[in-house]
């Protein structure tokens, strides 16, 4: 896998592009705090940011049918132009909650393909039986930069401020654009009779994309229907409904327990605790998947003692644990993905995994922040702690989600996925 120039360039753009993503975000949720001193407002702004997981399904189709490598560069140079209009505006004394809502939608957009990209690029790259290694080193790359920078973009912006940070964050994104540059993509390195093409391979236009949307589109729903797939994104659906209104709300919850600092601890937490799982989730390969569902009941009591507990030092710790289980089960189920769905499908199989059950990210965000007006910042936050707790009791009260097998053995029939599309 380390052998392959094209994987090597990837995952370094990876690195690098999720620095960027993790400081802007940072930074903008906590200018948007700061400029208006409302949740509503950092929820309303943060929703926009997680709009990818609800409109990925529009990608999928023209992940699996244009050119990655265009794609990856063009939404780098665009983010990084982008990110540089605001110290700008900074500058000369225009910068207000207006500007953040303008400039958002314009990075949501750039970074739309991302999501869907890496499930469809991979098998391109890596043989079938290194896919664990390769999702667990993306996953450890973009979870580890997601906790250094995050911990680093706290403290960056209480330091020098929010916009100082935005000059910086440009020049992740053109480092990364050099990365993706020069990547060169073949067809998918499985070559079993599952992952075999169903038609020879053409040039597509715009216009071939158009005309073949809706019939990708069926192809996703129609390979996901009548599966165990449909329960499973019910449980992360609601989970990720609860994690839009946990960051919807952190920047208020970090700013009572200390300030920018600590808002940036927390969000530093929450990666170091999907790291750790992201590490540890290919050793867990072994274990019955229902069984790894279920210790997301302790990632929930993790959560309401981080809430509860009066020690911010506790409380970064107890919340990053509470992400561990979320980072085990992330490596396992984009193996899972890969191996149980034919690889041409698997842009569009994954968009629309991905936006049925991460559209509730942008809305928990939306609702999070209105709640935390009304309830208080602390009591939103305990509340949140029941998105996993959920997931835990719901496989416990399905015995055929109890007695998934492991990832390590799992075949199409195991989750009742046909091998063939008509």
């Amino acid at each position: 896998m380390w052998r392959n120039a094209d994987f090597r360039r990837f995952f370094a753009g990876q690195f690098v592009t999720n620095a960027g993503d993790s400081l802007y975000t940072v930074a903008m949720l906590w200018l948007a705090f700061e400029l208006s001193g409302s949740t509503l407002v950092t929820g309303a702004l943060n929703a926009i940011l997680l709009l990818p997981w609800l409109l990925q399904v529009f990608a999928g189709p023209i992940v699996d049918r244009l050119r990655l490598e265009r794609v990856l560069v063009g939404s780098q140079i665009i983010q990084g132009i982008v990110v540089l209009i605001l110290p700008l505006v900074a500058a000369l004394n225009y910068l207000h909650v207006g500007v953040l809502f303008a400039v958002a939608p314009i990075l949501m957009l750039a970074s739309l393909l991302m999501a869907p990209m890496e499930t469809a690029l991979l098998p391109r790259i890596v043989d079938d039986e290194r896919l664990p290694g390769a999702n667990a080193a993306l996953s450890t790359v973009t979870l580890g930069l997601d906790m250094v920078f995050d911990a680093l973009g706290g403290g960056f912006v209480a330091l020098f401020g929010a916009t100082t940070l935005f000059l910086a964050d440009s020049a992740t994104f053109a480092g990364a654009a050099l990365l993706f540059a020069g990547i060169r993509l073949g067809v998918a390195t499985q070559t079993d009779e599952r992952t075999k093409p169903r038609a020879e391979t053409v040039v597509p236009t715009v216009r071939s994309v158009l005309r073949s949307y809706v019939s990708d589109l069926r192809d996703g729903v129609r390979m996901l229907r009548g599966t165990v797939f449909v329960e499973l994104i019910l449980t992360t659906a609601v989970a990720n409904f609860t994690t839009g209104v946990t960051l919807a709300i952190l920047p208020a919850f970090g700013d009572g327990l200390g300030g920018p600092a600590v808002y940036g601890l927390l969000l530093g937490a929450l990666g170091i605790g999907r790291l750790v799982g992201s590490l540890v989730g290919p050793w867990f390969e072994g274990v019955p998947y229902g069984r790894v569902l279920l210790v997301h009941g302790l990632a929930a009591c993790c959560w309401l003692a981080a809430v509860l507990v009066s020690s911010p030092a506790l409380t970064v710790v107890l919340f990053g644990l509470a992400w561990v289980p979320v980072g085990i089960s992330g490596v396992l189920s984009s193996t899972l993905n890969q191996r149980v769905f034919p690889a041409d499908l698997l842009g569009r199989i994954s968009a629309t995994k991905g936006t049925a059950s991460g559209a509730t990210l942008p809305l928990g965000s939306l609702i999070g922040g209105a709640i935390a007006e009304m309830l208080g910042t602390t009591t939103t936050m305990a509340l949140a702690a029941s998105g996993f707790g959920f997931t835990a009791v719901y496989v416990l009260f399905r015995p055929r989600l109890r007695r998934l097998p492991a990832i390590g053995t799992a075949t199409p029939d195991d989750f009742d996925v046909e091998a063939e599309v008509e």
